[in-house]
């Protein structure tokens, strides 16, 4: 497998993510930057773009999608409590090909085996990724922090539930975490010394 990070525009700066199977078939993870973006280095990775994993709705998440899916015919998968096209959500259940299921679930893009699990709380329909050694947490879970519940949608009681959820998550403490914005970190770090996680700034 292959990770290309690809940084979304300033002054946000969404990580977003592509992974590659060994068969030359990728997924994009919160496609906020310039399409062009991801054409080119799936051009020089010889890949194709399969699915577009989407860990919540917020704009500076989802700028990529539309035109994305459009260009490449990849399948879209978002939770559709996300989906409300307006400002805040601008994809609408139209442009979601494969909702992600109620509960927690797997999907497999050849040797890539991906572990989804609900997160709600910054916003309804959030989730985290897992795959291998990495855990894509949108917005959830940052170093040393996590995201906020004061926007539309947010939940503090239910991202206080779903962080504790996610320090519990059968993973390694080497496991590599990917926020959605600034600094990569690990699970280990985030348990040790994120108060977050651990319960304590709430």
């Amino acid at each position: 497998m292959k990770l290309i990070h690809i940084c979304g525009p300033w002054p946000l700066c969404t990580n977003t993510f592509l992974l590659v199977s060994a068969a030359g078939h990728a997924v994009a993870i919160d496609p906020a930057a310039r399409v062009q973006n991801y054409l080119d280095q799936l051009s020089q990775a010889g890949a194709t773009l399969s699915d577009i994993f989407l860990t919540h709705g917020h704009y500076d998440h989802v700028g990529g999608v539309a035109e994305l899916r459009r260009r490449t015919g990849a399948k879209v998968h978002l939770d559709l409590a996300d989906a409300k096209g307006d400002q805040m959500y601008p994809l609408t259940p139209d442009l979601i090909d494969n909702p992600w299921p109620a509960g927690n679930s797997e999907y497999a893009v050849d040797e890539l085996r991906f572990q989804i699990w609900h997160t709600p709380g910054h916003t309804p329909g959030g989730v985290v990724i897992g795959c291998g050694n990495q855990l894509f947490c949108g917005d959830t879970l940052f170093a040393g922090s996590c995201g906020r519940t004061d926007l539309e949608g947010g939940d503090t009681a239910a991202l206080v539930r779903s962080l504790s959820m996610v320090a519990e998550l059968p993973l390694p403490d080497e496991t590599q975490v990917y926020p959605g914005h600034e600094s990569f970190t690990t699970l280990g770090r985030e348990r040790r010394s994120n108060p977050c996680l651990r319960g304590e700034w709430f």
